[in-house]
């Protein structure tokens, strides 16, 4: 068993915000705050697996109330030093059985993070916790990527999903139980002028995303919403990732 402590430790506390670029860019940050303070309504939310605060700080900051749970101490201490719990209460735990709370119009989990639950049990029980945090009719939302398999020539076992100056991404796949493990690559000039590498790894377990609606029905969600992305671009077959978006009870 991986223990996700260790994977999301200090040292990738330290390193995770990148304000303003990558995954903390405002052409991300901005569609992805306001279709989630759409879709709560006016009602509190509560986002599984908070990290350092990404989405919850700006989705507080446009008026919504948000909660949220968190397993990693460091990550969480990342948070702590931007905003107090009196602003952002979070609950520390597995975002699989942790309780933040009820009656939240929304819950949400982004940037894959899902997949870091690494058996389909654990999953199935990740839409569980969110339908006991939910109000009848509430909405859970979750961004995740799309395994690219075609991807994979007949033989290997891994590809290079990015490559660009000074960062290099490869996933290793096994595909008979559904595991992938990103291997991401980071080059920095050191003091003699040379370069060397840092190697961060994170194990994940992927789900495609009729695996995933059944994992919703079996927790009393339908699918109401899928779009490719934030910016609600449709989803194709040529979809590299998703943003569904799952409505308690009713149909």
């Amino acid at each position: 068993m991986v223990d996700q402590q260790q994977v999301w430790d200090t040292e990738a506390a330290q390193s995770y915000d990148t304000p303003g670029t990558g995954m903390f860019s405002p052409d991300i940050l901005g569609p992805t705050v306001q279709v989630l303070k759409g879709l709560a309504g006016g009602g509190r939310a509560v986002e599984f697996a908070i990290g350092t605060g990404r989405v919850a700080i700006p989705l507080t900051e446009s008026g919504v109330g948000v909660s949220g749970i968190e397993l990693s101490r460091a990550m969480l201490s990342r948070l702590r030093e931007k905003v107090g719990d009196d602003r952002i209460p979070v609950v520390l735990g597995d975002m699989a059985s942790a309780n933040a709370g009820t009656d939240f119009a929304l819950a949400y989990l982004v940037f894959n993070t899902i997949s870091n639950l690494l058996t389909q049990d654990e999953q199935v029980e990740c839409f569980v916790n969110a339908a006991r945090h939910l109000r009848p009719g509430g909405c859970f939302v979750i961004e995740l990527w799309v395994p690219q398999l075609r991807a994979l020539p007949p033989g290997h076992g891994g590809t290079v999903e990015v490559s660009e100056p000074g960062y290099i991404l490869v996933d290793t796949v096994d595909t008979l139980h559904q595991q992938v493990v990103s291997h991401h690559f980071r080059f920095q000039a050191d003091i003699e002028g040379g370069r060397r590498a840092e190697v961060f790894r994170s194990p994940h377990r992927y789900i495609w995303p009729s695996e995933l609606d059944l994992m919703g029905r079996i927790a009393g969600f339908h699918l109401e919403s899928r779009w490719a992305d934030w910016n609600r671009t449709p989803f194709t077959a040529e979809s590299s990732s998703h943003v569904s978006v799952y409505r308690l009870g009713g149909q």
